[in-house]
């Protein structure tokens, strides 16, 4: 796209950058005095905007380091987030003194730069999706990155060309593709999606709809309010309004309780819930399946120890009938009614 707009001549704005490696104003150095010109009591003025600076910048490298440490991401290499936050500090420290942008961890930066090193494996079979094997954990990435941007510095005659749009299509893309399995963006989808159509996110077999669907009602209301706030001249106290989403949360306890909760704040990836929900179903299954047999087991043995007792109780019948084979047939007819009626008409006769 820089190239078709170059040779074109497309019309369109470009990045500025500067022509000479100096600072920006000619009437500043390299090194700026804190105080300056100002009077002594700006010092202690600082202090509340410092504040509100400290809280900002703490929460958003606190929280990317915990996105990017992730255990769904199966690091291997330990995390340190006491020598980020001070290496962080001691570069704040710097930027300040040469006037320089402050230098922080960027959320959407980091989170593309994992995904680009992610591993998977291949796939064999048409149709197989591929597994998630871990993150290729190295250096040679980051260094390459600061030091080439370290060297623009000296390629400001090729930069400037450039377009504005191409880097706005660039920052687009990586802002999108970091909303892939992020919650909220799922949950805001459920909106427009009917009930047959929606995924079997873990959350939902837990968790009523109207609950979920009011539960991102109030983050869309929060990131509207943090939006508004920044682009506005009250950007000064959107360090408080984030601090102030804490106390939202908490207050979230009144409306939902703290199962519901577990599930719609996604303190673990949904991977991980779906497993520990298939775990519970399958451990509750095993429980019932053993009652069962238990219930069963004492019915057969009280139905046995019935028939027991009634064979106990109930004496069997001697029969005083001898063997068949000993019966004479004879005797046996002249014992009938029959042979003997004929036996007494015979006599009378």
């Amino acid at each position: 796209m820089v190239l078709l707009d170059f040779v074109v001549g497309i019309p369109s704005p470009k990045l500025h950058v500067p022509h000479a490696f100096k600072p920006t104003r000619d009437d500043r150095g390299w090194f700026i005095n804190p105080i300056g010109p100002n009077p002594w009591w700006t010092v202690l003025a600082a202090l509340v905007p410092a504040l509100l600076c400290t809280i900002l910048i703490f929460m958003d490298q606190q929280i990317s380091a915990v996105i990017v440490n992730r255990k769904e991401h199966k690091l291997k290499k330990g995390c340190g987030y006491h020598l980020d936050l001070f290496m962080v500090a001691v570069m704040l420290g710097v930027c300040s003194v040469m006037g320089l942008p402050w230098f922080v961890a960027a959320t959407v930066l980091s989170i593309t730069h994992v995904n680009s090193l992610k591993v998977e494996s291949d796939c064999s079979a048409p149709g197989e999706q591929p597994k998630f094997l871990g993150i290729r954990e190295q250096r040679v990435t980051g260094l390459l990155i600061f030091a080439l941007m370290g060297c623009s510095v000296f390629f400001t005659s090729v930069l400037k060309f450039i377009p504005m749009p191409v880097l706005y299509g660039v920052f687009l893309y990586m802002g999108v593709s970091s909303l892939r399995g992020i919650q909220f963006f799922d949950r805001l989808k459920l909106f427009w999606m009917p009930a047959k159509h929606q995924p079997d996110f873990i959350y939902l077999r837990h968790v009523p709809l109207r609950k979920v669907h009011f539960f991102t009602a109030i983050q869309l209301i929060c990131l509207v309010l943090l939006w508004t706030i920044k682009v506005s001249r009250a950007a000064i106290i959107f360090p408080l309004m984030v601090l102030a989403l804490v106390f939202v949360r908490k207050a979230m306890d009144l409306c939902f309780s703290k199962r519901e909760l577990s599930f719609l704040d996604d303190l673990m990836p949904e991977r991980k819930k779906k497993l520990d929900d298939g775990r519970n179903e399958a451990g509750e299954e095993e429980e019932e399946s053993q009652k069962v047999m238990e219930a069963a087991a004492a019915a057969s043995s009280v139905q046995l120890s019935v028939g027991q007792t009634r064979d106990l109780e109930i004496p069997k019948q001697s029969s005083d009938r001898t063997d068949p084979s000993e019966i004479i047939i004879l005797d046996e007819m002249s014992q009938t009614p029959v042979w003997k009626a004929l036996t007494l008409k015979t006599e009378t006769l």
